[in-house]
């Protein structure tokens, strides 16, 4: 197997290349101006390591996968083109309205409370900008009025006159009956055709979400058709690098599903968050195959810290309605959860406490931190971490980024000490603690809001500042076993190359399994089939427009479903995927059953109040060869080895120790499997540093996997 896969993140690129049975990692700073200059030097340095030309890698890879936060970052700084709208006549206040809750999306609780200072997201399409138009389809997609086309056409020759670079179409019902939304597109490319400099883009709501509910399908359509010009100039920019450089095959980009296609199979909705979910992709496949149990992913790069959950068995969790920014979407995305804590994130005094602010604002790769040396002038993490006597500013990136130590030290004097009253030493401790306590309630919270205990969990620590962290994070947390799985710098990157070729179709739907009032089973068998097998058939031809053979392509069947009117919903995965009588009926039945009593408990079914199916959705994949790790549980105490003398020592600084500590320092490449190493201490790498906290233990595993042990913290007795 020989594959280049990418994450470009906030401040990296991390690039993981497979060449036969070699695994070789790299990272560069992200170029945002141009993101093929990053790729570029980071598959360059990879280039080095193998002693081959870019253009002969990429001549013989099978295939180039990039796993980007670029749509991610435009949403932030609000760069999208002037989007104009056609809904409905009549329901031009939806998105605007925002379900009365669109000042809260996307905050915390806190902010969510805060009703006197509430304040709605800058709007992404304005008020003005969205149109009505005369047609009307019902709940069950038959027809109420005709589409008027000569409204249609009036309406968007205004949009355009207005300004409007894309055109958005939400209407009502479109997802059971789409006949009017694919005849508005019709007539912009009949008004303003394709081979035009004019051309408009346009994208329909049905293409984008295909379950009901109106306001989320719309917002989908306008972060879609928001990111829609920023992709496809970043992402054909990277493409047309390959092509520069004898890639001929199709780039391939990873979706937020958990899957990747090809670039022209790939909606901008779809690559938000695709690099931290590619982490969580790596995670599960290490879980499933060295039996590591429930386990918690966490990734801490330059610019965020992401969470995620996989629980024993390798089962993700998914979000149907997740918050993109501050607007609710309707895809299926893997769940995640993001805080802006990492190595750039800028440390400041907050005033009404009194004490040291973290994040979440970054000083990403330009400037960057202020020991970077690149005109950073604000103190971060990484500075404090510096000082503290982590980093060695000689050989940090693998000697690609010296450090000013002087720099870090100016920063966090003119930012802190003086509002302190304390030296630098006392205000870098004072970062790292705050840090490492805002990213141990985040993932507390994320674990008890689902109803775990995090010392049932093994947290894996990756990124470019997962091992560095992971000591202070985990013993606030009470957990006492972290894993940097192997190749942990690029685990992202990692995750993005074991991605599997996948596409997810659905359709919302009012489908009654059992009436409690008839008592009468579902009987329609033939409409069940057929969606089924229309889904299927979208997902199929996906995959064959993009040369997988058919005999390589699978299908999962997963069904929404409730009780009654309940507003919560269960997903079950389906083994049948067609019904041809009671019997199948009551297999679907018993599967939802045993799924809800799962998650809510044994005896809080409700089958007395009917039972019905909301969404059905087809999963359409194709299996592609994956990494193999290795196993790599940790060595039993008795099994462990002494460690060889270390290369160096260092004086640091740690929470909750007093003066400095006279710390050994290895290098990882050093540390065969086996070796046990008592904290405090230091192991290092070209792209990465293991800190040991005092009171762990480092232990080396296989494939450059490396333990973080400690000892249970005794039960409190009365």
């Amino acid at each position: 197997m020989k594959r280049v896969s990418v994450d470009i993140g906030g401040t990296f690129t991390d690039c993981f290349v497979v060449w036969d049975k070699q695994y070789i990692e790299a990272k560069a700073l992200t170029t945002h101006h141009n993101l093929a200059m990053g790729f570029n030097e980071a598959l360059g340095k990879a280039c080095t390591v193998l002693g081959l030309e870019l253009e002969e890698i990429l001549a013989a890879v099978d295939s180039v996968r990039y796993a980007t936060t670029l749509g991610t970052n435009a949403l932030i700084e609000h760069k999208g083109p002037k989007i104009g709208m056609l809904v409905t006549a009549g329901y031009e206040a939806t998105v605007p309205l925002s379900r009365a809750r669109g000042y809260g999306e996307g905050l915390d609780n806190l902010g969510q409370q805060d009703m006197p200072n509430a304040a709605r997201p800058d709007p992404l399409v304005e008020a003005h900008m969205i149109r009505g138009i005369r047609e009307r389809v019902d709940f069950q997609g038959k027809l109420v009025m005709p589409l008027d086309e000569e409204d249609v056409r009036t309406q968007i020759r205004e949009l355009v006159n207005r300004g409007a670079e894309i055109i958005v179409v939400a209407l009502v019902n479109a997802v059971v009956n789409p006949a009017h939304e694919q005849r508005i597109e019709e007539i912009l490319l009949e008004e303003y055709p394709s081979h035009l400099l004019g051309a408009i883009p346009v994208i329909l709501s049905h293409q984008v979400a295909g379950r009901k509910g109106e306001y989320v399908r719309a917002t989908s359509a306008i972060v879609d058709g928001y990111l829609h010009a920023t992709m496809y100039h970043a992402l054909s920019a990277l493409e047309q690098n390959l092509r520069a450089h004898r890639y001929e095959k199709p780039m391939l980009v990873i979706h937020n599903s958990g899957g990747m296609a090809q670039l022209n199979s790939t909606d901008a909705l779809q690559t938000i968050h695709s690099g931290p979910v590619s982490g969580i992709g790596a995670s599960e496949h290490l879980a499933m195959l060295t039996g590591l149990g429930n386990v918690v992913a966490t990734d801490m790069g330059g610019t965020s810290y992401d969470i995620g959950i996989v629980v024993e068995g390798g089962v993700k969790h998914y979000d149907f309605n997740p918050v993109i920014d501050r607007w609710l979407v309707s895809v299926p995305m893997v769940h995640l959860v993001t805080l802006g804590a990492g190595g750039g994130s800028i440390a400041s005094y907050d005033r009404m406490y009194k004490t040291v602010k973290c994040g979440p604002e970054s000083a990403g790769s330009d400037p960057g931190p202020a020991c970077y040396d690149r005109g950073g002038m604000r103190p971060t993490v990484t500075d404090s971490d510096l000082l503290l006597g982590y980093l060695d500013p000689e050989n940090y990136a693998g000697g690609s980024i010296p450090l000013n130590p002087r720099r870090a030290k100016a920063a966090i004097e003119d930012a802190l000490c003086d509002e302190l009253d304390c030296s630098v030493i006392e205000a870098a401790l004072l970062i790292r603690e705050k840090v490492d306590d805002n990213m141990a309630n985040g993932l507390f919270t994320e674990l008890r809001a689902r109803g775990y205990d995090p010392k049932d969990f093994t947290m894996l620590a990756y990124g470019g500042n997962g091992p560095l962290h992971c000591c202070g994070i985990a013993q606030n947390l009470n957990i006492d076993r972290i894993l940097a799985p192997p190749l942990s710098s690029v685990f992202s990157a990692v995750g993005a190359g074991n991605m599997h070729q996948l596409h997810i179709h659905e359709q919302s739907l009012y489908m009654v399994l059992y009436d409690s009032n008839t008592r009468a089973l579902f009987d329609d068998y033939a409409r069940f089939n057929a969606i089924v097998a229309e889904l299927k058939a979208r997902g199929t031809q996906d995959l064959l427009r993009q040369g997988v053979p058919l005999a390589d392509i699978r299908h999962n069947l997963e069904l929404d479903m409730r009780y009654g009117n309940q507003l919560v919903q269960t997903t079950a995965v389906i083994e049948k995927h067609e019904v041809h009588g009671p019997a199948d009926v009551l297999a679907m039945i018993s599967q939802f059953s045993a799924d809800y009593g799962k998650r809510f408990g044994e005896g809080s079914q409700a089958p007395e109040a009917g039972i019905r199916i909301n969404t059905i959705r087809i999963a359409a994949y194709v299996h592609h060869e994956t990494v193999e790790f290795e196993d790599i549980k940790p060595v039993p105490p008795a099994e462990r080895k002494a460690p060889p003398p270390p290369a160096s020592t260092r004086v640091c600084h740690f929470v909750g120790q007093d003066g400095p500590v006279e710390t050994p320092v290895w290098s990882r490449a050093a540390i065969a499997p086996g070796v046990a190493i008592e904290g405090p201490a230091i192991v290092a790498s070209e792209v990465t540093t293991f800190l040991v906290n005092p009171g762990w233990t480092f232990v080396a595993a296989k494939q450059g996997a490396s333990w973080f042990l400690r000892a249970p913290t005794p039960a409190i007795t009365h």
